[in-house]
């Protein structure tokens, strides 16, 4: 047997465990059966919540190797929770997500994506005492049919976490209906690019949730053309791992921007594909990811232990490469990015989707660079252009505010030359709006004596005196060192702020540092040091060119050490970041 299916073996016992001493047993509370939230306390039906659970209780019920193997009174708490599960399911079929999302087809879908798979897994069982928990959950699942038959979704990886759930549906119901939606949701194409980027540019959580969704809608279909584009992805991943195994989430579309995240939610997605694909690069992924595994976290839909047992197969088969440890790795600069956002006014939606985003951020470019345990991230349309980490000294962020447009530049552009300098660009454009003209006020018939604000045509007003600002940085590599110049035009006055983000666990030093306030420092002059462990970087030179502490729109999130550079227009500074 391979090692880290002992290891899930174990972990799963003690997932088992865990989940029974957070059952609720009162029988009359509505929330009996149900399993407690950590952070709520409160029993929810989604895909995080008693699901997630009974994923791992019906693993360990079906598996010899468990100590939980046929265990009567833990077979007793997966019936208890598959009635909570039908008693919080709503009128409609679906569930609420809790926090949000209330009657929420998509989150039904994460639901469904997960809980098909215990259905089959104690089927495949062939155990007769474990007929009344399925016939429980086999009725929840007959319906959540309707919802996801009619049901939309907010975000774009909810699609495919719908279509896997139909795919999945239609493996035990074998509905032409499940097939016909699953089409209609798959003729919108795949947003993915060519090097692997998906929509959200979510590394740390929706990246492998598209994955694992496709993998099992391309399964269940018979669609491997589908595949592709899971392995686009997993390629990229390949190069977006830093040394100690976190995952770059610097410049993320959803929720994981700037969090820790390990590889641990694609090591199922990663075994899979190896086996499939006997591709040695993947069966590496899989085992490195399986080495972050260590406590339960992952959704009913991703469950490792069910994945194992449901698709059993032998990885030790599979050769393994190692995984990229020197590159520089260009993503997405080939994408035809501002092809597609010159014909977004063409589309007819001017900007607005509900409940979402447009993702203008979707192909820009990154580049990866790593030399062993050091690990870089260049990045545009981010909060932060550059980031580095150098051991266990970690940079977590460099970028660049100011008062023009008030806010984070993002900067738009990145270019890279043959002499390996990398160039970011913006020209901010800020104007005015003129009066409306008369011949469309008409058509309000506003009152003479009050015209509210909100009742305006706004987009029809005449843009006017058009100012622009442009900004440039410029990063070069040395040896053992980074050199970050930034420079703007000759407009003058422009309040600018650079900022050094540094993680918390490091001690910052320097005689130019002046605190402002709680993890804030003014970076006046001289040199910055910052180290953690027997590691460190040197940064050159501060300024002070203006007062302002902080700038307007410019969010300071706790849990990081932020290091100010003041700067005014027109301004060019140079920066030497140097590897101790």
């Amino acid at each position: 047997m391979e090692p880290i299916i002992d290891k899930l073996i174990k972990l799963n016992d003690e997932w088992t465990e865990a989940g029974l001493q957070k059952q609720v047993t009162d029988p009359s509370s509505k929330y009996a059966g149900g399993v407690m939230d950590e952070s709520t306390g409160i029993p929810r039906a989604n895909h995080l919540g008693t699901p997630a659970v009974m994923a791992a209780w019906a693993a360990s019920l079906v598996n010899p190797a468990s100590r939980y193997y046929h265990h009567a009174g833990l077979l007793h708490a997966l019936e208890q929770a598959s009635d909570f599960m039908l008693r919080r399911q709503h009128a409609d079929g679906t569930i609420s997500l809790g926090s949000t999302n209330f009657n929420s087809p998509p989150d039904t879908a994460f639901v469904v994506g997960g809980v098909t798979q215990i259905y089959r897994l104690l089927e495949r069982a062939e155990w007769p005492d474990a007929l009344p928990a399925m016939a429980n959950i086999k009725e929840f699942l007959t319906r959540t049919i309707p919802a996801l038959l009619t049901g939309g979704c907010h975000t774009p990886n909810h699609r495919w976490v719908i279509t896997a759930a139909l795919a999945q549906l239609y493996e035990i119901f074998a509905q032409p209906e499940l097939l016909h939606r699953a089409e209609e949701w798959l003729a919108e194409g795949i947003d993915i690019t060519e090097d692997g980027e998906w929509t959200e540019r979510s590394n740390g959580i929706y990246n492998a949730v598209s994955d694992i969704s496709l993998y099992h809608t391309a399964r269940a279909f018979g669609r491997p053309e589908l595949l592709e584009y899971v392995r686009r992805n997993l390629r990229m991943m390949a190069y977006l791992i830093h040394p100690d195994g976190e995952v770059v989430t610097d410049y993320s579309g959803r929720q994981d921007l700037g969090q820790t995240f390990d590889l641990s939610n694609y090591f199922l997605v990663c075994r899979l594909m190896a086996v499939h694909d006997a591709d040695p690069l993947f069966a590496a992924m899989a085992d490195y990811a399986a080495s972050f595994i260590s406590r339960y976290k992952e959704g009913v839909n991703n469950h490792p232990m069910v994945g194992v047992l449901l698709f059993p197969s032998n990885l030790e088969n599979v050769e393994r490469d190692q995984l990229p440890q020197r590159y520089v790795k260009w993503l997405n600069f080939g994408h035809p990015m501002e092809e597609h956002l010159n014909r977004v006014q063409q589309v007819g939606h001017h900007m607005q989707i509900q409940h979402s985003s447009m993702h203008l951020a979707f192909g820009a470019p990154v580049v990866r660079i790593r030399e062993l345990d050091d690990s870089v991230t260049m990045m545009a349309k981010a909060p932060s252009f550059f980031s580095l980490r150098h051991g266990k000294a970690r940079l977590l962020g460099v970028k660049l505010a100011t008062s023009f447009s008030p806010g984070v530049v993002s900067f738009d552009k990145l270019s890279a030359d043959s002499s390996g300098v990398y160039t970011f660009h913006s020209v901010l454009e800020k104007g005015y709006n003129g009066p409306i003209p008369k011949e469309l006020l008409a058509e309000l018939a506003p009152d003479t004596k009050m015209s509210p604000w909100y009742l305006l045509p706004h987009h029809r007003r005449p843009f006017t005196h058009a100012q622009q600002f442009a900004i440039t940085a410029e990063i070069t590599q040395e040896q053992h060192a980074w050199r970050i110049r930034v420079h703007a035009d000759e407009r003058e006055d422009v309040f600018a702020q650079l900022t050094f983000i540094f993680g918390i666990e490091g001690q910052l030093t320097g005689s130019g540092i002046v605190p402002i306030s709680e993890g804030r420092c003014f970076f006046q002059e001289g040199t910055l040091h910052y180290s953690a462990g027997q590691d460190a970087i040197e940064i050159s030179s501060g300024a002070f060119e203006h007062r302002l502490p902080e700038l307007r729109e410019v969010p300071y999130p706790g849990g990081c050490q932020y290091a100010h550079v003041n700067l005014l227009s027109p301004f060019d500074h140079t920066f030497t970041i140097r590897l101790l």
